[in-house]
């Protein structure tokens, strides 16, 4: 899946096409660093300085490569896409290297820091199913009677619940294909930047 950039990230991002390698590295650490410990206005002065540019450039430049960096971890942006939606930025080819091997190095990192701003709800623990089925009965010996039983383990702030459902094969695949489209529609570029709009 392509990122998509706004006007105002593609600007931020436009002062990193001409810099050199090593001033690109730095604004990845810098980046990091925000990402890890918050903002650092020295930093950017410091930076700014060395540079010969204002801080503001820096600032917007180490933003635009945080939102770059945090988007696509986020999306989970797999490597052909990620050099796909930097190509029209006008970075040189070993910057554009640069800047893949930078994302797939902190990839990790950065969905783990993402996971720990987010709201701490319910989420997936474990998933076990027993699958039964009722071959006959006293009323009715020859009938097929499936059920799926599902034991749903979910985790929240350390603590472990189970939730027992049980529902039959038809009924659980259209949650499948329910659950199927809800994903790929919150991939969509339309709730993309719905979603964009409200975290600002």
């Amino acid at each position: 899946m392509l990122l998509v950039l706004e006007d105002e990230h593609k600007e931020h991002l436009a002062f990193l096409t001409k810099v050199e390698l090593s001033v690109l590295q730095e604004f990845c650490h810098i980046a990091m660093e925000f990402m890890r410990k918050g903002s650092n206005p020295k930093v950017y002065l410091t930076a700014a300085q060395k540079l010969d540019v204002d801080a503001d450039t820096v600032r917007h430049g180490v933003e635009g490569l945080m939102y770059l960096l945090t988007e696509s971890a986020k999306l989970m942006v797999n490597e052909i896409d990620f050099h796909d939606s930097i190509l029209t930025l006008g970075f040189s080819k070993d910057l554009k290297e640069e800047l893949l091997r930078l994302y797939k190095e902190h990839c990790k990192e950065i969905r783990a820091i993402l996971s720990k701003m987010s709201m701490d709800l319910p989420h997936y623990h474990n998933l076990e199913w027993r699958l039964d089925v009722e071959l006959a009965s006293r009323s009715l010996r020859h009938q097929t009677n499936p059920s799926v039983l599902l034991k749903l383990h979910t985790e929240d702030s350390g603590n472990t619940s189970t939730q027992l459902m049980q529902t039959d094969p038809v009924n659980l695949i259209h949650l499948t294909q329910s659950l199927e489209g809800a994903l790929a529609e919150i991939k969509s570029q339309h709730c993309r930047r719905i979603i964009r709009n409200i975290n600002k």
